[in-house]
């Protein structure tokens, strides 16, 4: 395995139930790893945490990319101001520690990233962003609540239904993501706490 991975290792379970890491681990899962080593100079702990079942690991990261990686009207940057807020809205430690890192890495500016976090609505955001994310905050607050004059005015802010698709899809990734990581007392990455500042 990668010299960060044994690094992480020695600095304890990443998470409370700390289930370990499938031993051996496949081919396919080292190169994943060493992957995020080349790109992001460390293996997220969250994948770590689901490492214990590389099926879990497998549906996790499959989605997680498609959601966030993959082509879409959303900017890489709207979406991981869409998981900031969502985390902070479910005070998660983890996806608030590791995407704020994201945001200020984007955005190039760590006090627009810790607005985002503390409270996105002092963040200046345009029309557009602001329609966004208070979509996101009542998807997450009380999802039960949504009606069409919700979708009506992501449309009327710019959004196609294909976005709006994408905008609800990574709320719900992250409040499920939140939940877990709570749940479990999933340690974000030290080297988070320093990125882009």
């Amino acid at each position: 395995m990668t010299e960060t991975h044994d690094d992480q290792k020695h600095e304890g379970a990443v998470t409370a139930l700390d289930l370990g890491i499938a031993e051996p681990l496949s081919e396919r899962t080292q190169a994943y790893f060493a992957k995020c080593v080349e790109k992001l100079g460390l293996v997220p702990n969250v994948l770590l945490a689901y490492a214990f079942d590389e099926k879990k690991l497998d549906a996790f990261s499959t989605f997680y990319n498609e959601l966030m990686l993959a082509d879409s009207e959303l900017s890489k940057l709207d979406r991981e101001i869409i998981a900031v807020v969502v985390s902070a809205i479910n005070h998660c430690h983890y996806c608030l520690t590791a995407h704020g890192a994201a945001v200020r890495q984007l955005s190039g500016d760590p006090a627009f990233a810790e607005t985002i976090a503390q409270n996105w609505r002092a963040a200046g955001l345009d029309e557009k962003r602001s329609a966004m994310l208070d979509f996101v905050t009542k998807l997450t607050e009380r999802p039960d609540t949504i009606v069409e004059a919700d979708r009506q005015r992501l449309r009327d802010a710019g959004f196609s239904n294909r976005a709006i698709f994408d905008i609800a899809s990574v709320a719900a990734f992250f409040a499920m993501s939140n939940r877990v990581a709570s749940a479990t007392d999933m340690k974000p990455n030290a080297a988070y706490h320093g990125m882009a500042r």
